[in-house]
């Protein structure tokens, strides 16, 4: 990949951080403020904790994009109160995926009627992402997957893929969704300079394909992704770089996943950048 290429995709980054006792200090200390910060949703907590980190980020003047799963909404009611709490703190970007909880905390057991019901709602969000699986989803066939981006199109303005390791399954997943006609802008999702112990345990609970199960099965693979000058970032971008650069591809930046390592991800872009002159 060409540097400036490279530098471009690097300038629009977003960074995904969970709603942690210690996030907020650590995005204040090491993010700046033209990176977009997106805030995660656990079906085990709930959506106040990113309700509230939104809230607080956002009045520290950082442009944040929270998760707000669909099965984590109650009922009409909370969406609306959710919508409008969100406003309120001056979000015009939210990301919709269907989330994890078992069962559902209300009637909506995926993000399409979600989206639908933003939209009877006046659309009160100016961007709206939803989730793109370049790896097979653990309970998701392909095929659904992609009709629920063909489902989703005309209620979303971008698509944010789930990790992937494999610059060949990326392009492959992404001329299959063009070829479908499904022309939302892509936000690629990478695994940032993360200490292989928590990216395997979090890509694991966060339901990535094969990369993990792969790993797990094949040592050597592990012995390459696991050691000093195993996986890197910049390594996964030069092999994808085709992909990544192509118009027809339609990428418009990265999405890294910092598993709250916020910090090292920092300086490993900035680091990246200044080799790139």
């Amino acid at each position: 990949m060409g540097a400036e290429a490279l530098r471009a995709l690097l300038d629009r980054v977003r960074y995904e951080v969970l709603p942690a006792k210690a996030t907020e200090e650590k995005v204040l200390a090491h993010v700046p403020r033209d990176v977009v910060v997106t805030v995660t949703a656990s079906p085990v907590k709930g959506l106040e904790p990113t309700l509230a980190l939104t809230e607080r980020l956002t009045a520290h003047r950082f442009r944040v994009v929270p998760h707000v799963p669909a099965r984590l909404l109650r009922d009409d009611t909370h969406l609306k109160d959710v919508a409008e709490r969100l406003r309120a703190a001056g979000v015009d970007d939210v990301f919709v995926p269907a989330g994890d909880a078992d069962p559902p905390a209300g009637p909506y057991d995926g993000a399409l009627p979600v989206l639908r019901r933003l939209g009877e709602l006046g659309r009160p969000f100016a961007h709206i992402g939803i989730t793109g699986y370049p790896e097979s989803h653990p309970l998701i066939h392909d095929d659904i997957t992609i009709q629920a981006m063909w489902d989703k199109r005309a209620h979303a303005t971008y698509i944010v893929s789930n990790l992937c390791f494999d610059p060949r399954v990326l392009g492959d997943w992404i001329d299959r969704i063009r070829r479908r006609d499904v022309a939302l802008p892509v936000y690629v999702g990478v695994a940032g300079p993360v200490q292989r112990a928590k990216l395997l345990s979090m890509a694991t609970k966060i339901g990535v394909g094969e990369s993990t199960r792969f790993l797990s099965r094949h040592p050597s693979w592990f012995l390459r992704f696991a050691t000093p000058g195993g996986y890197a970032p910049e390594r996964l971008l030069t092999r994808a770089a085709e992909t990544l650069t192509a118009p027809s591809a339609g990428v418009t930046g990265l999405h890294l996943f910092t598993f709250n390592q916020i910090a090292e991800t920092e300086r490993w872009r900035r680091a990246l950048l200044e080799r790139l002159g």
